[in-house]
């Protein structure tokens, strides 16, 4: 939940871009795309657009174009109008293929989707980073800022970025210090400053504190809210910058460098303050004047398990205010280096003595051109990304791709010597200013100081970019993809679905289904479809088994599975009569890669239906289906727009496993039915979506009144409930039954409990008979909310009707789940706000505390 960030860059002198060089790449990237390309070489167009477009976006990530963008508002203004033209070119041409007005084979069209990919990134990137980060900078620095102050608060930029993106799950409380050396001002003349005044005093390095310690000016900026918006934070610590004079005059200085180091928290040991706040420095009571020690500041996630043994063998005098476990860290460091010790081994001796999983980021005076990290356990993570002229640290990935082109993950749990397993497990990194961006500048030892070189084919590149974490003007990630999950499924369905004087067909090319397993098909050898996966890709493998079955019309045999029953209780010593079809969000899920593994082991054909394109899963199967564009990141740690696309692939596999069996007329105007009622959806799913505030009221009345859950359905609106229990567990915290809906008067209605009833798409006496159900759940006191299309009125006895369009009974199941998430996400907004005020009195509370009012 915690976050750390770090930045540390060296001097660039460099002269600024050219303005031109930016124009020229962008009028270049426009005119490829704008010229009347022949759809064969769309692609080769596309990719080529993209490829220039990277590369500006690289030359603008450099000091020298950051500076020419913060220097000329008119530039700025004149990239984003062209950078938007690009990018309506690129979504025209996703209206076509979408439309299915390019002529383009099967192969052509994932080729298209494919080029599209980076040219997006590179879109966003110029738009949303480089454009956005010159403002910010602008903003902090004010007019005319000169090379140094610019740098400095790129830095500052990059670093509360970062930490944005660090609060996806969680924060109470965030901070930064900013380091600068070489500031010029003297010593004397800081401590009579007016602006200095109160700010070198305070011994808690509460919000606005400075510390000057030989070369090294620190300026602290925290904030602490237990209750806020996730953005809050940020905009918070931002302005207390951009109104700190003091900081501008230090960074003024030609000879400036800064380091930034900061964190996002969610309190563990402390309350919610100020104080605990994050970074901590080295102050103690009585050594506040004259510390023996250097000044040390620390940040950390996890626990030190044993902070209070430390502070008491050490005799640590931290001020009572100061109840964090982090504290202990710059003290001893601090301490370790005032007895003699080097810096670095002042910081390994230190971390070495904490027990508990923990992720470290220090700086001290002694050594200020170097920031210092220490990872040990299995329960944190740090990231050294790599940027120019830069290193940019952060807990996780999405900390660092905004800037970085490559990083490296620090190993916490591999031992480094078999002779000391125990105490050369962990690792520890120095980032040297004066190497900033090159591998030559980092130096790793173990725990016990045994010395790890780093190679350049550690280096990972990012596989993701800020235009997948990117919150937008949502709330939560949650509301976010599913709002998405329309745009997620028509994409999936891009060019794979034509007319033809048959009515619809299906096209999947070589790519997904290849030519020999189609011809096995055909002829009979494989005779059997097992969909597997896990969770919530589990369940939507289920609706390829309810899609196929009618389809195959016995001629297969169909059934979907746990990837772990499978490969548990469900292996053949030959398979080669089977087509396995592996469900997987990501394509790095360890149980569902396993099985396939194991089943290609014996025979079995394997087709992916996977987000990721170059993922573990695709190197290890026949063909590749791909859902949305081939890369659809997912924030929320429950899934949902994943969950429709997988639908979408399915449905489409389907019809293709079919038509290679071999089908008539009649089984070809089903298909069609099928795949019309599918290109329906999005725009049906949109309709729910919009009328997500009479859903929220309902939740409002009833989930926070209600313990006891449980989610019902039959047919294919057993795979609503059983994916409606999955997210409604994640988002609001119960255990939650699921029965088919015939089955629950059987089991349990004592506990008076709401009950979900997912009855979308059914028709006639299946209809009667589960609204028969759902009066007998009425009778028993339960509160049933049933979620049906159509015919609506024999639900009459349903506490609560929540009514989705009609499009298709095979399909409309889908549209229960749209309204299940949404009341599912509405119902936790619920719950959490009857919480709310007593958080408010406690925050009301501890303030007092702290304050002595």
């Amino acid at each position: 939940m915690c976050g750390i960030i770090g930045v540390v860059r060296r001097r660039d002198d460099r002269n600024d871009l050219n303005c031109d060089v930016i124009r020229a790449a962008l009028d270049a990237v426009g005119h490829s795309l704008s010229t009347n390309v022949d759809d064969s070489r769309l692609a080769e167009a596309v990719g080529a657009a993209a490829s220039t477009l990277a590369s500006l976006d690289l030359e603008l990530r450099s000091m020298p174009g950051v500076r020419a963008l913060v220097s000329d508002h008119t530039l700025v203004t004149e990239v984003a109008l062209k950078i938007d033209a690009i990018g309506a070119t690129m979504n025209a041409i996703e209206a076509r293929l979408d439309a299915g007005r390019l002529d383009l084979s099967g192969r052509q069209v994932e080729d298209v989707n494919a080029a599209l990919v980076p040219l997006k990134d590179a879109v966003w990137a110029v738009s949303r980073d480089r454009l956005r980060a010159a403002r910010s900078i602008a903003e902090l620095a004010g007019p005319g800022a000169d090379a140094s102050v610019v740098a400095g608060y790129w830095s500052v930029h990059v670093a509360l970025s970062a930490i944005d993106r660090l609060e996806v799950r969680g924060r109470d409380s965030a901070g930064i210090e900013v380091s600068v050396s070489k500031h010029g001002i003297d010593p004397d003349d800081l401590r009579n400053a007016t602006a200095a005044q109160g700010r070198l005093m305070d011994g808690s390095f509460r919000s606005g504190s400075i510390r000057s310690d030989g070369e090294r000016l620190v300026f602290v900026y925290k904030t602490a809210a237990e209750i806020g918006e996730l953005g809050d934070n940020t905009a918070a610590i931002r302005a207390q910058v951009e109104n700190d004079d003091l900081l501008r005059v230090a960074m003024s200085s030609v000879d400036a460098e800064v380091v930034v180091l900061g964190h996002t928290r969610w309190a563990s040991v402390g309350i919610i303050s100020e104080a605990n706040a994050h970074p901590l420095d080295s102050t103690e009571l009585e050594r506040s004047g004259s510390q023996t020690g250097p000044l040390v500041t620390a940040v950390l996630n996890g626990d030190v398990d044993n902070f209070g043994d430390l502070k008491a063998l050490h005799g640590l005098a931290i001020p009572p205010e100061i109840t964090t476990d982090a504290k202990v860290i710059p003290t001893l460091v601090s301490r370790g280096v005032g007895d003699g010790q080097e810096p670095l081994e002042a910081f390994r001796s230190s971390v070495a003595s904490f027990e508990g999983s923990v992720a470290i980021g220090c700086l001290t005076s002694a050594d200020p051109d170097k920031m210092l990290l220490a990872l040990r356990g299995s329960g944190q993570a740090l990231y050294v990304g790599i940027a120019e002229d830069a290193f940019i640290v952060a807990s996780e990935p999405y900390g660092v791709v905004e800037e970085a082109t490559s990083y490296l993950r620090m190993d916490g749990e591999t031992p480094a010597n078999l002779a000391n397993p125990v105490g050369s497990q962990g690792q520890i990194v120095s980032l040297s200013a004066a190497k900033a961006g090159s591998i030559d500048g980092i130096d790793r030892i173990a725990y016990d100081g045994t010395r790890l070189d780093v190679t350049a084919d550690e280096l990972t590149v990012p596989e993701i970019t800020t235009r997948d974490i990117d919150l937008g003007d949502a709330p939560h990630f949650f509301l976010k993809e599913v709002t998405e999950a329309p745009t997620s499924f028509r994409k999936t369905l891009r060019g794979r679905i034509v007319e033809t004087e048959h009515g619809l067909e299906e096209r999947l090319g070589d790519l997904t289904i290849p030519a020999s397993v189609r011809e096995r098909l055909s002829s009979g050898a494989i005779s059997r479809v097992l969909a597997i996966g896990q969770g919530t890709a589990a369940v939507a493998a289920e609706s390829l088994e309810a899609f196929l079955v009618p389809l195959a019309r016995g001629r297969l045999l169909v059934e979907s599975t746990l990837a772990t029953e499978l490969s548990g209780f469900g292996l053949r010593d030959d398979m080669s009569d089977t087509l396995v079809v592996a469900v997987s969000q990501s394509g790095t899920t360890t149980d569902t890669n396993r099985t396939v593994d194991l089943v290609r082991g014996r025979g079995a054909s394997v087709i992916a239906i996977v987000n990721r394109r170059g993922s573990d899963l695709t190197d290890r199967c026949d063909g590749v289906l791909y859902t949305s564009d081939g890369r659809d990141v997912e924030m929320s740690v429950a899934s949902t727009k994943a969950f429709y696309a997988q639908i979408a692939a399915g449905a489409l596999l389907s019809c293709a496993v079919a038509r290679a069996v071999g089908i008539d007329a009649a089984d070809a105007a089903e298909i069609s039915e099928l795949l019309a009622a599918m290109q329906q959806l999005p725009d049906a799913m949109t309709s729910v979506i919009e009328g997500r505030e009479s859903i929220s009221e309902i939740a409002r009345r009833h989930a926070p009144s209600k313990r006891y859950w449980a989610l019902v359905g039959n047919g294919s609106n057993a795979t609503a409930a059983r994916e409606l229990r999955i997210k409604l567990s994640e988002l609001c915290y119960k255990a939650i039954a699921n029965d088919s809906t015939e089955d629950k008067k059987h089991i349990d209605l004592s506990s008076e409990p709401l009950i979900l009833v997912c009855a979308a798409g059914l028709e006639g006496s299946t209809a009667d008979d589960v609204a028969k159900e759902v009066a007998i759940f009425r009778a028993h006191k339960a509160t049933p909310i049933v979620f049906a299309s159509g015919d609506t009125e024999r639900f009459s006895a349903a506490v609560e009707l929540i009514r989705v369009p009609a499009v298709h009974p095979r399909v409309d199941f889908v549209l229960a789940t749209v309204a299940g998430h949404l009341f599912g996400y509405e119902a936790a907004l619920a719950i959490d706000a009857q919480a709310r005020p007593l958080r408010d009195a406690r925050v009301e509370i501890e303030g007092a505390l702290q304050t002595g009012a």
